[in-house]
């Protein structure tokens, strides 16, 4: 297995992509291929969706893939943007079975953080980073010192309006609400000030869509946090999914080499 290449498949609402990742420099070895996220999303769906893709690029090699959902040992806790029959499922084993392949399935905002941390906005940064991706939903991503908090769900917490966060600042929220951008801007900087008492972090990196509009929102921010965009943009996922297989297989080698060694 060449453990510098693995392919990378983020899982969303609207489509399901892959393709393969040099995961020595994060960069596409192929075009990034797309099948639209089937209905219903399913786990035989989206399953199938996923051997095509696998078929498409003829790979036999690791798999990483980025999940809308809590994600605990291979297991969907929760389902976002996807069907909720996920929950309870050991993905890994699904796709593992439909494909013949080493399969890693982590969070999706986390597998954008992880991309964004080695390759991106957060490259060598040793603070406590955050990073908020905002679009359907909000996605939350935790670092310190380089390392993962995995699962955060910070999208979901309640404010005095009796909405969650992603009802009440996601760009859908804008949307639906038609607001203008310093409408959004108040509220997002209302959620960033938030979570700055909460965790202190060094650094916000803002991700999804509304980051191609930084310069529409920026300038009404108050929050004292430095923060800055995204740069890997759509293809975080991807990369970050591929990252995390990439770790997946160095853990099992180090494993047996730890095994074998008197």
């Amino acid at each position: 297995m060449k453990l510098k290449q693995v392919m990378g498949i983020d899982i969303g609402g609207s489509g399901i992509k892959g393709a393969i990742i040099d995961t020595k420099n994060g960069k596409l070895l192929t075009e990034r291929y797309r099948i639209p996220t089937p209905s219903p999303a399913n786990p035989e769906q989206v399953s199938d969706v996923i051997g095509q893709i696998v078929k498409r690029f003829e790979w036999k090699g690791a798999i990483g893939v980025g999940f809308p959902a809590v994600v605990q040992n291979g297991i969907a806790k929760t389902a976002a943007n996807i069907d909720k029959s996920f929950i309870g499922t050991n993905i890994e084993n699904l796709i593992s079975s439909k494909t013949g392949c080493p399969v890693r399935v982590v969070n999706d905002a986390d597998a954008a953080g992880l991309a964004e941390m080695k390759f991106g906005a957060g490259l060598k940064h040793k603070g406590v980073v955050i990073l908020i991706t905002v679009g359907t939903g909000i996605g939350t991503v935790i670092f310190t010192k380089g390392k993962l908090l995995p699962n955060t769900e910070l999208g979901h917490i309640f404010f005095s309006t009796g909405l969650e966060a992603e009802n009440y600042m996601s760009d859908s929220a804008r949307h639906k609400f038609d607001l203008s951008w310093k409408e959004w801007a108040l509220r997002f900087d209302e959620y960033l000030k938030y979570i700055e008492q909460l965790f202190w972090p060094d650094l916000f990196i803002i991700g999804g869509g509304v980051s191609k509009n930084e310069n529409k929102f920026i300038q009404y921010l108050s929050v004292k946090t430095r923060i800055v965009p995204a740069q890997l943009q759509n293809y975080a996922g991807i990369i970050g999914a591929a990252l995390a297989a990439r770790k997946m297989i160095t853990d099992l080698e180090g494993n047996v080499l730890k095994k074998v060694t008197f």
